[in-house]
């Protein structure tokens, strides 16, 4: 699983449409689960609203298995290769 999830990681460069930004952030928050696991540190807040937002988005994952992390990632990507090509 490990290559499948390094080659989405790649294929998700190749889109010609830039996902929107709630699919980016999930794909950030699947990303980091399946890298990191579960979500560390202080959310930030103030004005940054971007970091709060990531951190958010690697929160709702929170409790998924590195193993689960990395294949939502991939049926993700793969969703979106479809979409693109239609």
């Amino acid at each position: 699983m490990a290559t499948e999830f390094e080659q989405a990681q790649q294929d998700v460069n190749t889109l010609s449409k830039k996902p929107g930004n709630d699919t980016l952030l999930k794909l950030y928050g699947l990303y980091k689960q399946a890298t990191e696991g579960d979500v560390t540190g202080e959310r930030p807040g103030g004005f940054d609203f971007r970091g709060a937002a990531k951190y958010d988005a690697w929160q709702t994952q929170q409790g998924k298995s590195r193993e689960q992390a990395q294949q939502d990632y991939i049926d993700l990507v793969q969703e979106l290769l479809r979409q693109d090509q239609a």
